[in-house]
């Protein structure tokens, strides 16, 4: 296991990605793309299910949306915080120390954008696509299979679904891929409602 300090390789690989990559997020997520590139496979398939976990937790856990997002709580508490939640998830050291050095560099509220852009950047490179799904509710597992199956047909390429909850939607679904928004959410047909009823 390759375990790099927080400050050195990370660095650099930040640096060389800023000019090829767009966005603060996409840029860190490269930068852990490009080191698990050094891992054997099993752990790539590892730190792969590990960031997509991440994403999972943080996007479930409304505690920890504040925690990552608060102005007012310092960087040291948010270290500590997110320390002890990598040390519970049994993290690998390589992604403790990505968190540690993203949330010391005050880039704590990016880390769910990151963990979708890595897991796009995974995709990329197995020739997938990746929908981001977000639901009112908890989407079941026939409804993800049956989602894939429709965006199967639309891209001609296999889907990884990421899915994550916001109870702001009320109802129905918002699905990403790469730059393409499909948003069926109830909230979205309440808000053209209104402006249909408003004549503006």
């Amino acid at each position: 296991m390759i375990e790099p300090s927080p400050h050195s390789n990370r660095d650099n690989l930040l640096s060389s990605q800023e000019s090829k990559n767009g966005g603060l997020a996409g840029r860190y997520a490269s930068a852990l793309f490009e080191l698990m590139q050094e891992l054997p496979t099993d752990q790539q398939k590892s730190l792969t299910a590990e960031v997509a976990d991440l994403l999972a937790l943080l996007s479930g856990n409304d505690e920890l949306q504040k925690l990552i997002r608060s102005p007012v709580i310092s960087a040291e508490e948010k270290t500590a915080a997110m320390g002890a939640v990598s040390d519970a998830a049994g993290m690998s050291q390589l992604l403790k120390n990505f968190v540690a050095l993203v949330v010391e560099k005050r880039r704590a509220a990016a880390l769910p954008a990151m963990a979708q852009h890595f897991a796009d950047l995974v995709a990329s490179s197995r020739d997938e696509l990746v929908a981001h799904v977000t639901t009112a509710q908890a989407i079941e597992q026939e409804q993800i299979d049956a989602l894939k199956d429709q965006l199967k047909k639309a891209f001609g390429k296999t889907i990884v679904v990421e899915a994550e909850q916001d109870s702001a939607l009320l109802g129905g679904m918002i699905v990403k891929v790469g730059s393409q928004m499909i948003d069926g959410s109830l909230r979205t047909k309440l808000d053209s409602l209104k402006t249909t009823l408003s004549g503006s």
